[in-house]
């Protein structure tokens, strides 16, 4: 069973940062691409990053670039989301997806419809105080 399990959401203040985890069981990660999404109340939920583990460069959204980056634990088969310099309009529950790199992909960059990757955490609240 296909597993994945977001962690590090929390309450902190303007200006401060998070690291979020991904930790996906289940799934044999070569080939595969891990995404992280947000949604905030009442909006669309939008990609921010993905990491692939074949031929693709790691990508981050314009709207989080230079603020958000995103790694891999090999050993640990996680993936993190770092967020710097955070802001009140970063409040969001933060999803973790899984799916083929090209999927993942054009979700992602070209913002199609989220619920197209097959799997998903159940999320992690971050909420940024002002």
């Amino acid at each position: 069973q296909v597993q994945l399990v977001e962690s590090g959401g929390g309450l902190v203040q303007t200006g401060g940062s998070l690291r979020l985890s991904c930790t996906i069981s289940g799934l044999n990660l070569d080939g595969v691409a891990i995404a992280w999404f947000r949604q905030a109340p009442g909006k669309e939920r939008e990609g921010l990053a993905y990491f692939c583990t074949g031929d693709c460069d790691p990508y981050v959204a314009q709207s989080v670039k230079g603020r958000f980056s995103i790694s891999r634990d090999v050993a640990k088969d996680t993936v993190f989301l770092q967020m710097n310099s955070l802001k009140p309009e970063d409040t969001a529950v933060y999803y973790c997806a899984a799916d083929a790199p090209m999927v993942v992909i054009t979700v992602v960059m070209l913002q199609w419809d989220p619920s197209t990757l097959d799997y998903w955490g159940k999320g992690t609240q971050v909420t940024v105080s002002s």
